[in-house]
């Protein structure tokens, strides 16, 4: 049987904190969550597993969150920059739902923020970032221009088949390529930013015409009657993504299914340091946090392994195959 070659990515937004269905935490943040990675880099590497951990600037001011993250061996992860505006000084107002999206603030702004979480990661992880992530998702052409002035080569803030009031990736290709800084849910012509977005798709292999029906069916009045919810248990048009916080591994199979029938060689796995540890998210309320994500990945792997040739890979080594790939499709 035929098994094509695929990169899998697993990337920890590694951060501080707090219950998502409160106010967003501007000061004593608790990073308790990264007592957690530890244990966990201990199952990625019993696994092959090779994480990015996108670190934002609560985990990387704290001296012990800090120290747990600069004793992982280089070879066995990567560490990212993920900005979070209420978290990150400097600080210029009162944050709210729209000030906590990285790119509704002015560019100036970001360009400090960014400035000083890159220093701390160096200062006190000992690694100088090249990838990053932005907090709660979202990438306009600013923001990655700004990345390329700092020598970043990866962004990976695009949410395929996503939208919110402020931006939308539903449009966005659901495997690496580069951005247009005009528009980056399209291809662009600079080759100095590789966007390799997370993977998101559904139970139906048409994902356009899954996401304008689940688009649809979040306004009124199918919200009212919950008609996403109704599909979903029935079956009939699930929302897939391949997160172990989100989706159970039934539902991430599901998913890689029809990635690898899509002929996607990149697939990329998400989650929340925070998810590691039990009711603090609002996620979930289940004991044990950490190893039911651990289980989660491990069945993903283990049915990936038995469909594809698998290469565990860090973000940016990911995007060395990219470029080896594209230069030998030449």
């Amino acid at each position: 049987m035929f098994k094509p070659n695929i990169d899998f990515i697993l990337s920890v937004d590694t951060e501080e904190e707090w219950d998502w269905s409160g106010e967003f935490p501007t000061q004593d943040f608790s990073v308790s969550n990264i007592h957690e990675i530890p244990a966990f880099q201990n199952f990625c590497q019993e696994h092959g597993l090779k994480p990015t951990y996108f670190v934002d600037y609560p985990v990387a001011e704290n001296t012990i969150s800090a120290e747990i993250l600069a004793q992982i061996n280089p070879e066995n992860c990567e560490i990212g920059a993920h900005l979070h505006p209420w978290a990150n000084p400097p600080f210029y107002q009162h944050v709210c739902e729209k000030s906590s999206h990285v790119i509704n603030l002015p560019i100036d702004q970001v360009k400090q923020k960014l400035s000083q979480l890159i220093e701390l990661i160096k200062q006190n992880i000992g690694h100088t970032p090249t990838t990053f992530r932005t907090g709660r998702w979202g990438i306009n052409g600013d923001i990655l221009k700004l990345l390329e002035n700092k020598d970043f080569t990866i962004d990976s803030s695009i949410y395929p088949l996503y939208k919110n009031k402020w931006f939308s990736c539903e449009t966005a290709p659901l495997s690496p390529y580069w951005p247009d800084y005009n528009n980056t849910n399209v291809l662009g012509a600079q080759r100095k930013i590789l966007e390799i977005p997370v993977t998101c798709g559904f139970n139906r292999s048409n994902y356009q015409l899954a996401q304008q029906l689940h688009s649809t069916f979040t306004k009124q009045p199918f919200k009212s009657l919950k008609i996403n919810g109704l599909l979903w248990h029935s079956n009939l048009l699930k929302k897939l993504y391949l997160s172990p916080e989100l989706c159970t591994s039934k539902d991430m199979i599901q998913l890689v299914e029809q990635s690898l029938k899509k002929g996607h060689t990149v697939l990329h796995m998400y989650l929340h340091s925070s998810s590691l540890v039990e009711n603090i998210t609002g996620l979930s309320s289940e004991s044990d946090a950490r190893e039911k994500i651990c289980r989660r990945i491990q069945e993903v792997v283990e049915f990936t392994k038995l469909k594809a040739n698998v290469n565990f890979t860090t973000i940016s080594e990911a995007r060395h195959n990219f470029l080896k790939g594209s230069a030998s499709n030449h």
